[in-house]
């Protein structure tokens, strides 16, 4: 029988909070993942599209997973079906990656199950070596597609990793000119920021997440959080390494930050037992609430 283990209490809060499924997935499936997220007190969930392709050259090719075949409309249909069986909503996706011009049928296929699904915004990398100008000219491609599906385009900052130096490096929207640039070259109220708060924190980055929520500002619509050591992208639990989100959070606040906390914490469940995959997923659920009380807590 369809429940939801929200309680009365946790429905008052206004930042709500959302987590990736891939890693859920992985031990479980699509179909579970959005139950057990739901169990866990989540209040949405991000459809996480990365088992839809495989990179081969550079290129996405299908695999077997059911957002690859032809009844893909229908998978994500069911899946915002569990979710609304069980109290929450599909807030946003993320297509496969590494995302290019080659790619554009398998862009606009996540696009189409994000709608399915119910989310209103999908997070597309933008091509960690392209200029505003290149991956512009991407996502011009993808625009006039999304708007049919009323999906808005989120970008997201890359990193590129240097074997010298032992540290991240620049790659495309890394820092809040290249971003901001990004977000001039297209120009359009359905292209929009989604801010990765790991890779802001990098060392390498030249910037900081603060430095990039201020830059951003109103244009911020999306999240991916999790924690680092600061110098490798762990995607981590919040709150069990380096990264100090108090700051981060007051800045979030201070711009007028109106979309979801979004858990992008994938490595936590790596190394989980199937019998401790729920309570891992209530630690995700924990960790994310603690974030939105500190937002609540500021206004």
């Amino acid at each position: 029988m369809p429940f939801s283990i929200m309680s009365l209490r946790e429905k008052e809060y206004f930042m709500k909070i959302s987590t990736e499924i891939d890693s859920i997935a992985l031990h479980v499936g699509e179909e579970k993942a959005v139950e057990l997220v739901a169990k866990a007190g989540f209040d949405a969930w991000d459809f996480s599209m990365f088992q839809m392709c495989e990179k081969k050259n550079g290129v996405l090719v299908p695999t077997d997973h059911p957002t690859a075949q032809g009844d893909y409309l229908a998978f994500a249909r069911k899946l915002k079906q569990i979710g609304l069986d069980n109290g929450i909503v599909c807030n946003q996706a993320h297509a496969p990656f590494p995302s290019s011009p080659k790619s554009v049928y398998w862009l606009k296929r996540a696009i189409e199950c994000t709608a399915e699904a119910g989310g209103s915004i999908c997070i597309i990398h933008p091509m960690n070596n392209g200029t505003p100008k290149d991956n512009a000219q991407m996502y011009f491609e993808l625009l006039p597609f999304a708007k049919e599906h009323n999906v808005k385009i989120a970008t997201e900052n890359m990193w590129n990793w240097s074997r010298l130096r032992r540290h991240s490096t620049f790659a495309a929207c890394a820092t809040p000119e290249s971003f901001n640039a990004h977000l001039d070259a297209v120009n359009d109220e359905f292209f929009v920021a989604c801010l990765d708060i790991g890779h802001a924190e990098m060392k390498g980055s030249n910037t900081t997440a603060v430095e990039m929520v201020k830059a951003l500002g109103k244009r911020l619509k999306a999240l991916h959080i999790h924690d680092n050591d600061k110098l490798n992208d762990s995607h981590q639990i919040p709150f069990s390494m380096d990264i100090e989100f108090q700051p981060i959070v007051k800045a979030l606040n201070e711009i007028g930050y109106d979309g979801y906390f979004t858990l992008e914490a994938s490595s936590y469940l790596e190394n989980k037992a199937s019998d401790d995959l729920l309570d891992g997923i209530v630690q995700l659920k924990n960790s994310a609430r603690k974030l939105s009380t500190m937002f609540d807590e500021q206004n």
